[in-house]
């Protein structure tokens, strides 16, 4: 199959599962227990008046078929509806929240997958030796720590027992800066103990995955090769195991990087970090159905993109998952 052929074909699933999705994302939430109109009214009294005239604004007395294909087409014309908890549209909300979630996610997938990189080339390359068994044993506990649960870990040392670091929230309130630099330091300030849950959520896959890989690349033949000409150790390693070892830490990077839009909800929660995953959790919490359906669709389809886009890259980089291989 040629490159192209490759891309249509990956194009076409795309585009498939994101219907899917869509389909799914509209039904999900309609099965959710709870009654959104009575709770924008947050009143047990309300007349029924009340009840069916909000339910007119907000489409919910037309049939379940017919709000289906409504919010199909809604979708694609980029309105994903009107949130009921904060009576404004649900792209204004999330467009809200999406800065917050993009700083502290993806800086803490960029530092993890530098460091996660390097020390699973080290681990890889020294497989057998204490430090290799160390770093592994370090990435294995990490991986299968719960991020909440760290996370409360950190708060009640470092913030409530030293008082290092503030209990949530991005700024310290009522605090007027005086400059750029003392409202960025602030929000670092605030940013550390989140950014470091994450990084211990994140870095024991990479390093993993990176282990494992250049075990693999080690014992291939040109590894072999390069030895018997003669060429050091130090070069042999970056030239050759490191760059064919990336291959499946470029899928994983590319996948998470997806996931760096929905954020980390556990860790937003709690931290009280005012990102995507904080919202979704207090959407669901409200019942807010235009809201939990925006941040479920935002998260699938970025999620899709990703795993396209990985697709692509590993196919470039890797014509073996193309199938009759690659023509020009």
């Amino acid at each position: 199959m040629s490159f192209k052929g490759y891309i249509a074909k990956r194009v076409a699933f795309t585009v498939l599962t994101i219907f899917v999705i869509i389909s799914i994302n509209f039904f999900l939430f309609r099965v959710v227990p709870g009654d959104p109109v009575r709770l924008m009214l947050r009143s047990p009294k309300a007349g029924q008046e009340a009840l069916a005239w909000l339910e007119k604004q907000f489409g919910l007395d037309k049939p379940l078929w017919m709000q289906y294909f409504i919010y199909i087409k809604e979708t694609f014309l980029g309105d994903l509806g009107w949130s009921f908890g904060y009576n404004e549209p649900v792209l204004n909300v999330i467009a809200n929240r999406l800065p917050y979630t993009i700083l502290l996610v993806g800086s803490a997938a960029v530092i993890s997958t530098v460091i996660g990189i390097i020390f699973g080339a080290i681990s890889g390359w020294k497989k057998g030796t204490k430090l290799d068994l160390t770093i592994f044993g370090f990435s294995v506990v990490t991986t299968w720590l719960p991020s909440f649960w760290l996370g409360m870990i950190f708060l009640m040392v470092f913030s409530c027992w030293l008082d290092m670091f503030p209990l949530g929230g991005i700024t310290t309130p009522a605090v007027s800066f005086s400059s750029i630099f003392d409202y960025w330091a602030d929000v670092l300030w605030h940013m550390t103990l989140p950014l470091v849950n994450l990084l211990f959520w994140y870095l024991g896959e990479y390093v993993i995955l990176m282990r494992s890989s250049m075990i693999d690349v080690l014992t291939e033949d040109y590894i072999v090769t390069a030895r018997a000409k003669g060429l050091s150790e130090p070069v042999i390693l970056r030239d050759h195991a490191v760059r064919n070892a990336l291959l499946p830490v470029i899928t994983l990077t590319t996948i998470n990087l997806g996931y760096v839009v929905a954020g980390a909800i556990q860790t937003e929660v709690v931290f009280s970090w005012p990102g995507l995953g904080r919202l979704m959790y207090d959407a669901l919490m409200m019942r807010d159905y235009p809201l939990l359906q925006g941040t479920f669709f935002i998260l699938a389809v970025s999620v899709v993109a990703a795993n396209f886009f990985a697709d692509l890259i590993y196919g470039y980089l890797d014509p073996r998952v193309r199938v009759g291989g690659y023509e020009k």
